[in-house]
C-alpha cells in the first residue's frame, strides 16, 4: 500500500487472494482498532478499517469538522481499490460517513458493491444542529459525556474513569459529535449499490435515515438482538459474509 493509503486505512490481515475488500468506518469517538479482529472472521474479504484523523496513530492531527469533506478524503484513497469488488460497512456515525464515501466513489465511476449501515435504521432523519447551538466547549460537561458513553454500551466504565482516557479521548469524541450533528443530510444523489441496515432490537439510540429512498440498488433492514453496540458482543460476520458471497465479481 502507498504511504497515503497506510495513513488512512488499517489492514491487519492482507489477503491478495480475497475476491473483495470490505472497508469499515468507526462510530463517533471510535478508531480503526475497533475492527481489529474482523479480518480473522471474514476470510472471504480483505478487511480495511478507516483511520480518522485526530486519534490513535493520527492523534496529532486536527479532528475533522466536515463530514462530507472527511468522506471525500477517504474516497480519494479508495479510488485505487477498483481492481476488486468494494463494500463499505459503517457503524452509527460511520454509516453516514460510509454513505457519503459511497456517493463520492460512484460519482467518480468507482463501483461500490454494497453498503452496510449498522446502528442505523429506516426512518426520518433528524435536522442538522446549527453552529450557534454549539458552545465552544461542547458538550461542556465531561461527567455527562462519560455517563452517556457508558449508557450507550460502547465504553467500559473503568476505562472511562481513567484520567488519561479522558484527556486523550474526550476531545475527539466531542469533535466527532459536533461534526455528526452539524452534518446537513442530502437526499441526493441516490446510490446505485444495495444497502443493508443492521440495528439492535433494544437500540433506542439508532440513527435514522430514509435508506430505502437513498438507493436504487435495493434495501433490506436486519434487526438483531442487542443495543446500540450490539456488534461488540455479536459482530454480524455471518450476515456480511452471506450478503457479500452473493456479489457478482466484475
Amino acid at each position: 500500500m502507498s504511504e497515503r493509503t497506510e495513513l488512512w486505512l488499517q489492514c491487519l490481515r492482507p489477503r491478495r487472494e480475497a475476491r473483495q475488500r470490505l472497508v469499515c468506518f468507526p462510530h463517533a469517538g471510535g478508531s480503526a482498532s475497533f475492527f481489529r479482529a474482523w479480518g480473522d472472521h471474514l476470510p472471504g474479504s480483505e478487511v480495511h478499517a478507516v483511520r480518522y484523523p485526530g486519534r490513535a496513530e493520527r492523534i496529532q492531527e486536527p479532528v475533522p469538522t466536515d463530514l462530507v469533506r472527511l468522506a471525500r478524503d477517504v474516497a480519494d484513497v479508495l479510488e485505487s481499490f477498483g481492481d476488486r469488488p468494494l463494500a463499505l460497512f459503517g457503524h452509527s456515525m460511520g454509516a453516514v460517513v460510509a454513505l457519503e464515501t459511497a456517493r463520492a466513489l460512484e460519482a467518480r465511476g468507482v463501483r461500490v458493491t454494497h453498503l452496510f449501515a449498522s446502528g442505523s435504521r429506516e426512518g426520518d432523519c433528524p435536522p442538522p444542529v446549527a453552529d450557534e447551538d454549539f458552545p465552544e466547549d461542547f458538550p461542556g460537561d465531561d461527567a455527562a459525556t462519560i455517563a452517556r458513553l457508558i449508557e450507550l454500551g460502547g465504553t467500559d466504565p473503568e476505562l472511562a474513569a481513567d484520567p488519561d482516557f479522558q484527556e486523550l479521548v474526550l476531545p475527539y469524541i466531542c469533535g466527532d459529535s459536533r461534526m455528526f450533528h452539524a452534518y446537513e443530510f442530502r437526499p441526493l444523489p441516490t446510490l446505485r449499490c444495495p444497502v443493508t441496515t443492521i440495528v439492535g432490537d433494544a437500540d433506542g439510540d439508532a440513527d435514522r435515515r430514509p435508506w430505502s429512498m437513498l438507493t436504487e440498488g435495493g434495501f433490506r433492514e436486519h434487526v438483531v438482538p442487542g443495543d446500540h453496540f450490539y456488534l461488540i458482543d455479536a459482530p454480524p460476520y455471518a450476515l456480511i459474509a452471506e450478503v457479500l458471497d452473493g456479489v457478482t465479481v466484475r
